[in-house]
């Protein structure tokens, strides 16, 4: 029986991993979040994993908070890079499998077309840059590492775009959502049978693969989208990024380009209003 440590595991795809578990009763997970494995502190991160030792690792958790990252770089690095680098390097040492999980943030905006793994990355925010160095420490460190990026995630757990549009729009009669950062939504439950699909395989090859939902959207287009399906009454109304200001830079286009993880292992990517449907339906019926 594989031992899978899942760290994030309380976040949004740690949480849709713990959700399937159920369906795979070979592998023994260990689900583990900041309180019991954090990922801060070098020491802690050793001792964890010879404790439990794994048979693979699946590192879901991150400094998300993409804004806050650009005063609190410190931490930021900590978790998105240098534990990424402890991680990768222990893996090697033992012999364990990992998969980390990586961000569309990592590039600059600039394609014309969805980005490629091949493409040279640019991050533009201390998030994007400490994501990137983790991306690099993880390949160095463990050359047989598996690497997703993914995009715009949401799920029925935690905080994220769905779940604040559909407060918003019951508080409010109008909003304003940006309509020039194009990219496409990951429904962080996709995401999950993603990875338990290719670790449940008899296939590993290591590299750096690219997966979100099918589609090419604004903001605007996604919470167009979430009142249709909720069926709010809620106007919005596109505008600008400039006109929304943050302290962290985003990519004005990230779509990413999913042949590679299509062709390596199978992988098929839902329509993101089919995926956005269930998710909406799933929350629907924990509200009830």
């Amino acid at each position: 029986m594989k031992k899978i440590l899942v760290t994030g595991a309380n976040g949004q795809l740690g949480s849709e991993i713990k959700v399937l578990a159920g369906n795979y009763p070979d592998f023994d997970f260990v689900f583990t979040d900041i309180a019991d494995f954090p990922l801060d502190k070098t020491e802690e991160i050793i001792a964890n994993f010879k404790l439990i030792q794994p048979d693979v690792v699946i590192n879901c958790a991150a400094y998300t908070a993409v804004d806050k990252a650009e005063q609190d770089q410190v931490t930021a690095d900590a978790i998105n890079h240098l534990a990424i680098g402890t991680l990768a390097s222990l893996c090697k040492e033992f012999g364990a499998k990992l998969v980390h999980v990586s961000t569309d943030y990592v590039f600059d905006g600039s394609s014309p077309v969805a980005y490629k793994e091949t493409d040279v990355p640019n991050p533009k925010s201390v998030y994007g840059v400490t994501k990137l160095a983790g991306e690099i420490a993880c390949s160095q460190n463990c050359p047989e590492s598996i690497i997703i990026r993914t995009a715009w995630v949401y799920s029925e757990f935690g905080n994220n775009f769905v779940k604040t549009m559909l407060r918003l729009m019951t508080e409010r009669d109008s909003l304003g959502v940006v309509n020039d950062q194009i990219g496409s939504p990951t429904y962080a439950a996709d995401l999950a049978q993603v990875i338990l699909t290719i670790l449940n395989g008899d296939k590993w090859e290591p590299g750096i693969y690219h997966y979100s939902n099918e589609g090419e959207i604004s903001w605007f287009d996604f919470a167009s989208d979430i009142k249709a399906i909720a069926q709010k009454t809620c106007e919005i109304n596109g505008i600008p990024a400039s006109s929304y200001p943050t302290p962290a830079e985003r990519p004005a286009f990230s779509l990413l380009d999913k042949s590679k993880i299509k062709a390596v292992y199978g992988i098929e990517a839902f329509d993101y209003k089919v995926s956005l449907k269930i998710m909406m339906a799933r929350l629907e019926k924990q509200s009830n």
